[in-house]
């Protein structure tokens, strides 16, 4: 998985966007679960809505950032956190529902862990994950061309590289749960977000796509990094009267093993 720091104050700027797509991820799960994982549950506040949903079910989140972790744990909710690494952790066999909104985009080679995960779903379980489909965006691409210029590409360091195509497709997700057994629905959606404020979209990847940019920049590298980002992304994304239009493409996948 990814090695860099999060920030869970800048993540959480957006709160209400990035809500959104794990509350239409969770609502196609039709279950009444004993125990819960939410894997990649960051500060653990939407991994918390699990427990209010399921009240009845045990609710754990993972995550492998510390950081995260200590935030989830001041939240004081009812769900037990513990730190782990997306690249090795399995939930097994126990878990009724298994989550993961926005998490395994980081992790190289997920689809051979997902389909392990998908193998071990009990009878009646559920594997609901969500993806960003976003990486062509101009956000992105904006991205990857300022960090390759000779400036940044020099800061930055020879054995430094930004994915480009690190998920699969909704219908790539559904192949791989079906194969272990599993009805499939996926679906995506592109949210057409109206963002507050100035810099928004600066902001926002800030909070995620910038974050192993930003752990590798000096202080003095990173205030002129980010004021020629965001020049540039104000032009690909202008202000209007009424905020920023940030168009959004997530993909979603859920199986459920169906009892016979």
């Amino acid at each position: 998985m990814a090695k860099f720091g999060w920030d869970p104050q800048q993540y959480g700027r957006f709160a209400d966007h990035r809500s959104r797509p794990f509350f239409d991820l969770v609502a196609r799960i039709d279950a009444d679960p004993g125990r819960v994982i939410d894997l990649g549950c960051g500060s653990g506040e939407l991994t918390a809505t699990l427990a209010d949903r399921w009240p009845n079910a045990t609710v754990e989140g993972v995550d492998s950032s510390e950081t995260m972790l200590t935030q989830a744990a001041a939240g004081d909710y009812p769900v037990t956190f513990r730190q782990a690494d997306l690249t090795t952790f399995m939930p097994g066999t126990s878990y009724d529902v298994v989550v993961s909104n926005a998490a395994y985009q980081w992790v190289e080679g997920h689809e051979t862990i997902l389909t392990a995960i998908a193998s071990d779903l009990p009878i009646d379980g559920w594997l609901a994950i969500q993806v960003p489909g976003n990486f062509d965006a101009p956000s992105h691409r904006i991205i990857r061309e300022v960090v390759a210029e000779e400036r940044w590409a020099t800061a930055l360091g020879p054995d430094f590289a930004l994915r480009h195509d690190p998920v699969l497709t909704p219908d790539g997700y559904g192949d791989i749960f079906a194969a272990e057994g599993l009805a499939v629905d996926t679906w995506e959606t592109t949210y057409n977000q109206v963002l507050p404020g100035d810099d928004p979209v600066l902001e926002w990847v800030k909070g995620t796509a910038l974050r192993p940019v930003l752990d590798r920049l000096s202080t003095v590298d990173t205030a002129d990094f980010l004021d020629d980002l965001g020049t540039r992304l104000r032009a690909a994304y202008p202000a209007r009267p009424y905020g920023t239009v940030f168009p959004f493409r997530r993909f979603f996948a859920v199986g459920h093993r169906i009892r016979h």
